[in-house]
């Protein structure tokens, strides 16, 4: 099994932070490669004129290869929501049809099309939290559902963000097919740790940022766009998408048609100096591991947690059929107890309280000990 990498990160052994879902630490590489960047900007006279290319390049290959894409149909952006905004402007969802969401899932995924639901006179339908857990039986029977409109399109996470519940997305998907209908992925909670193979499982698009598991910094993101999306019109008008507008030559705006692949969906203003390298080298090393290493760690130190706090009076503890190898996501009889999570943190025991649940995520910088230590602590608390 994968050994605690907790020698990679400048984490005191006093601290248990087990909070990788709302954001992770960066590793020593990772902040290494930040200062670099920033000493380059701060002396943007010695930069190589290859080198922003080579970063793009280097950041979309890393990309690419924890989602098992061509880096050709992956595009450079900043958070999901962008990503989310950019298949809007590509997607035509029909009028009277319907966009499924996930009740409760992130704002990234959903707002996009709550928006433009009165004027494209589309209805989203929330898929309501099964009270069993499976989410899965839930989209499907959505998806399903006799004498409701057709689905144009499913915009889900394949993770939820606040329960942990687990989306068998292959099976959505083939739900999904067979419909016509489309599915946007916000693999937020995935990618690096669940293996997701875009060839097999055939998503219009695909999303997911840096600074959770993928130990990179914010405002760092990427979209996979499938090659029967990639002749629509991006988010943003950017030099980088079109073919030849070249400051340097006397013909400025030479060939103004869009590159072709997912590059002409990159951001504007990528960033070359700072934060690209540093997803890279995040990225890169959730790479080196691979993802059954990294979920088989997971899942034990997650199991670990449950087994500790399955008799804990007035706890429910999902089970685990249901639920991530990574997100252990506590519900409480009567309510989450007030003031909990700040007690908790007190003792340097760091945790997130979510819709209503309390939300646990280790990831590969966590142990034994600080498993074993939060759990002494929580039932002490409780």
């Amino acid at each position: 099994m994968l050994p605690s990498q907790r020698a990679l990160f400048d984490i005191p052994r006093e601290i248990c932070y087990l909070n990788a879902a709302s954001w992770s630490p960066l590793p020593i590489a990772t902040q290494d490669a930040g200062r670099a960047g920033v000493a380059r900007k701060g002396q943007p006279w010695l930069i190589d004129p290859a080198l922003p290319a080579q970063q793009h390049e280097r950041a979309r290959a890393a990309a690419a290869r924890l989602i098992a894409a061509d880096p050709a149909d992956v595009a450079l952006i900043s958070s999901v929501s962008y990503g989310v905004a950019a298949a809007a402007k590509v997607l035509a969802v029909p009028v009277g049809s319907r966009v499924l969401v996930l009740e409760n899932d992130h704002s990234s995924a959903v707002l996009e099309w709550m928006t433009r639901a009165p004027l494209g006179r589309f209805t989203v339908d929330v898929v309501s939290q099964p009270g069993d857990g499976d989410w899965t039986a839930a989209v499907l029977a959505t998806i399903e559902r006799r004498g409701a409109p057709p689905v144009a399109l499913a915009s889900i996470s394949s993770v939820h963000w606040s329960d942990g519940g687990m989306v068998d997305i292959d099976r959505v998907a083939a739900a999904l097919r067979r419909q016509g209908a489309a599915l946007l992925v916000d693999a937020t909670h995935a990618v690096g740790v669940i293996k997701l193979d875009v060839r097999t499982l055939d998503p219009d698009f695909l999303v997911f940022p840096t600074y959770k598991w993928l130990l990179g910094p914010y405002g760092r993101a990427f979209l996979y766009i499938a090659k029967r999306r990639q002749d629509g019109v991006p988010l943003e008008q950017t030099a980088d998408g079109r073919r030849a507008i070249v400051s340097e030559g006397e013909i400025y705006y030479r060939d103004t048609t869009f590159v072709s692949g997912a590059r002409r969906f990159d951001m504007g203003e990528r960033d070359h100096f700072v934060s690209l390298e540093m997803a890279s080298v995040g990225m890169e090393l959730l790479g080196q591991w691979g993802c059954d290493a990294v979920a088989a760690r997971l899942a034990m130190l997650t199991a670990r947690l449950a087994d500790g706090l399955r008799e804990c009076r007035g706890v429910s503890v999902p089970d685990a059929t249901v639920r991530a190898p990574h997100i252990l996501s506590l519900a409480f009889a009567g309510g989450m107890p007030e003031g909990l999570i700040a007690r908790l943190a007190a003792g340097h025991l760091y945790v997130a309280p979510r819709v209503g649940r309390m939300r646990i995520s280790p990831h590969v910088y966590n142990d034994e000990e600080d498993v074993d230590r939060f759990v002494t602590a929580l039932r002490r608390a409780l």
